[in-house]
């Protein structure tokens, strides 16, 4: 993984992403190793991020590496009309490796081929979030043990929710069974439910959480975000779709936990937080343990 940038969830193999898993445990029993005090990290956000910035701030603080960077491009040369390619060559001369967050897909992929220094994908618009994706992983292997022949519900925004998108991908090679739940408007697209056809893996879309429940491992709630939205009348018609309550999980399986890429907004109760089964603020934590393991990797600070 040396050297190489992480834009999609598929640029690095299963056997990849269970070293990544295994390194993120490491640095869970020690996240305080002083191996980046000679690099220095650009943190570059083109859009609004609380988790995923702080996450990789505090990871790279962590083991000692130094930050530059902007979370508002209102403030910098972006403003007078930079383009996104000078942008990132002048940011190559100052970093080792490069966090880019911005609201349009494939802005990642194309900062990747004009830099001079590893990008790592801090999410494109509704495409990849690769980093979420290991993270999620990575909880998911704490709370059931395996990764494989686990069944996953998804619930929300599935056709903008570019962590569903990444997540489904990285499971589709452990032999997952998939329930899609989302209102038509929102559910998953064809694109990827013709990637899992061709994979060979069962899936099913529906309507109703409460259809579902039983069945599941893990239930993967996401937000319906309303950023993603050109017309804002049809996010008032489905923006309320779900709330998961405590009472709701009374039939689910014991070990079923419930994740979120959080933000959230109504739909997980607060209820749910104490229930033995809201795992999504230790999934929060992980973020930085995953977060410190991708870094070390692709600077070659870790084998």
């Amino acid at each position: 993984m040396k050297n190489r940038s992480l834009i999609s969830i598929n640029d690095f193999s299963k056997e990849e992403h269970l070293k990544i898993l295994e390194l993120a445990a490491e640095f869970e029993k020690d996240s305080r190793q002083q191996i980046l005090t000679k690099h220095v990290i650009a943190s570059l956000f083109f859009e609004p991020s609380t988790r995923t910035r702080l996450s990789f701030e505090s990871a790279i603080s962590m083991l000692g590496g130094h930050i530059v960077g902007f979370t508002d491009a209102s403030s910098t040369s972006v403003k007078k009309g930079e383009s996104l390619r000078d942008t990132i060559k002048t940011v190559s001369n100052y970093a080792d490796l490069i966090v880019m967050r911005h609201p349009f897909d494939g802005s990642a992929r194309f900062a990747s081929e004009v830099a001079d220094v590893p990008i790592i994908n801090a999410g494109d618009g509704s495409n990849q979030h690769p980093t979420q994706t290991l993270l999620d992983l990575y909880s998911i292997q704490q709370t059931q043990n395996t990764l494989e022949n686990l069944t996953i519900g998804f619930v929300g925004d599935l056709k903008y929710g570019r962590t569903v998108h990444s997540l489904l991908m990285a499971l589709s090679n452990f032999n997952c069974k998939f329930h899609f739940v989302a209102p038509s408007f929102l559910q998953i697209p064809e694109q990827y439910q013709m990637f899992l056809k061709n994979k060979g893996l069962e899936f099913h879309t529906l309507s109703n959480i409460h259809d579902v429940i039983p069945d599941v491992d893990i239930l993967y709630m996401t937000r319906i975000q309303r950023e993603r939205f050109s017309d804002p009348s049809e996010y008032e018609k489905v923006k309320d779709s779900y709330e998961l309550k405590r009472d709701d999980l009374s039939t689910s399986k014991d070990n079923m936990q419930v994740l979120h890429p959080l933000p959230r907004v109504n739909e997980i109760n607060i209820d749910v937080d104490d229930s033995g089964k809201g795992y999504y603020f230790q999934q929060a934590l992980n973020g930085v343990y995953v977060r410190q393991a991708i870094v070390s990797l692709i600077l070659g600070l870790k084998k």
